[in-house]
Formats: C-alpha cells, sequence, structure tokens
C-alpha cells in the first residue's frame, strides 16, 4: 500500500501571537508560569532558531505555525489540547504529535524530527516529493 501524501504540515503554539501574548508568554516561560513544547523546539529565548528554520527550509512541502488566536479553525476543532503538529493530505487533517509527544522532545529539534519522522511512518504519511 502506497503512504498517503502530505499537502503541509501545521504547527500550532500553545501561545497568543499578539505583542501582549508574546510578551505574556516569554515572561510567564521565564518564571515557570507558561510553557508551550513546540515552541521550545521552534525558538530561542528571543527569536526563531536557525536551526529551525534550516530544517524548515529542507522540506519538500510548507510547515506553516500559527498561534492558538490565530489557528484554523478546522485544526483547533480536531485535536484535544495545543500545542500540536497536523498533517494535511487530500483526504483532510491528521494530528501527528500532540502535547505529550512534544513535551517529549525536549526542545530538541533532532528528537521532535525522529519523532515525526516516526508519527508519519505509523500513519502511513509521506512528505510530497
Amino acid at each position: 500500500m502506497d503512504a498517503t501524501e502530505i499537502i503541509s504540515l501545521i504547527g500550532v503554539y500553545d501561545a497568543d501571537g499578539t505583542v501582549i501574548g508574546e510578551v505574556t508568554y516569554w515572561l510567564g516561560s521565564r518564571i515557570g508560569r507558561a510553557h508551550c513544547a513546540l515552541c521550545e523546539v521552534t525558538h530561542g529565548l528571543f527569536t526563531e532558531r536557525d536551526s529551525w528554520r534550516r530544517w524548515r527550509r529542507s522540506l519538500p512541502v510548507p510547515f506553516e505555525l500559527f498561534h492558538r488566536d490565530d489557528a484554523p479553525s478546522e485544526v483547533l476543532a480536531m485535536v484535544d489540547a495545543l500545542p500540536t503538529v497536523v498533517a494535511r493530505t487530500a483526504d483532510g487533517l491528521v494530528e501527528l504529535m500532540g502535547r505529550s509527544a512534544l513535551e517529549e522532545c525536549s526542545g530538541e529539534l533532532a528528537t521532535f524530527v525522529d519523532s515525526l519522522d516516526r508519527a508519519l511512518r505509523d500513519r502511513g504519511l509521506r512528505l510530497a516529493d
């Protein structure tokens, strides 16, 4: 059986994207009151990690990132908790990594990539060429 091709990947942070939301999250994360496991993979102290940016550009499909306040409603409707990583296929959306899977990455890109690859295989999905 051939694997289903992914059109795009979508990640949703467990944080708001407004200026106030960004500042609140940043301050909260520094004092232990806010946490987003996807943010830890994609961002350093202030900006997107270079390693993340390079990996994301290497993908054959887009990897769109949203905050919980600007995420597509269809994505929010299908997941139980944030953060999340979802695949868009011709047949619809498939959740690949939920909160616990992202927590297990401990902010490490290599672990995230391995977990994502495993989730794709487990669900019979593949990145478009």
